[in-house]
């Protein structure tokens, strides 16, 4: 019997290593997701993350393997299917996290560009809102939030006054123009939107 095992470990570690780096490049695809997201711009959640990691590599592994197996035997006919629709798993799950890799890398520049411009925005904002608001509002500038309107290029920002429960809110373009855009708080702003 321990013979038998000796052989199969041997094959395994030769040979069948699909298995395992699903396993370990799901992961890694799901951490290549959360800190460098395909969309959006912030962070994915790591269970969104590893649900869409999970899905594209079994999906390359059900869906594809056998077809690209299939072609690799047509290559090489002496191989084993086993054999040949592991190496096909193996060499898809690699495309897989290659091509998370490439996505991730194209889209991080937006994301970065993005958060520049939400940040030059609420700064701009909140001069403004400083110089222009009533005494309330210029009081509690450290409260203000911004949300983003069309990322990229258009942020509203609110200041608020705890006292009143009111809030100054304007809006801005990155490197452009400030200006009021009345009273109503951006989460109630956000809701009527979505």
């Amino acid at each position: 019997m321990e013979r038998v095992w000796a052989s199969r470990l041997r094959w395994r570690l030769r040979g069948a290593w699909l298995a395992p780096l699903l396993v370990l490049l799901t992961l890694a695809d799901a951490l290549l997701i959360h800190w460098r997201p395909l969309a959006g711009d912030g962070p994915t959640g790591f269970f969104a993350a590893l649900l869409l990691a999970s899905f594209l590599n079994l999906v390359a592994i059900a869906a594809l393997a056998p077809f690209v197996g299939m072609a690799w035997r047509r290559l090489q006919p002496s191989l084993p299917v086993v054999v040949a629709r592991d190496r096909a798993g193996v060499a898809l799950v690699l495309l897989v996290t290659t091509g998370l890799v490439a996505a991730g890398a194209l889209h991080h520049g937006t994301v970065v560009r993005n958060a520049d411009a939400a940040a030059d925005a609420h700064a701009r904002a909140v001069a403004w809102i400083g110089t222009y608001a009533p005494a309330p509002y210029r009081r509690h500038l450290a409260l203000a939030d911004t949300v983003a309107v069309v990322p990229g290029s258009l942020y509203r920002t609110c200041a608020h006054d705890p006292a009143s429960g009111r809030s100054w809110c304007v809006v801005a373009h990155p490197h452009g123009p400030v200006r009021h855009d009345g009273g109503t708080p951006n989460a109630v702003f956000q809701a009527g939107r979505g």
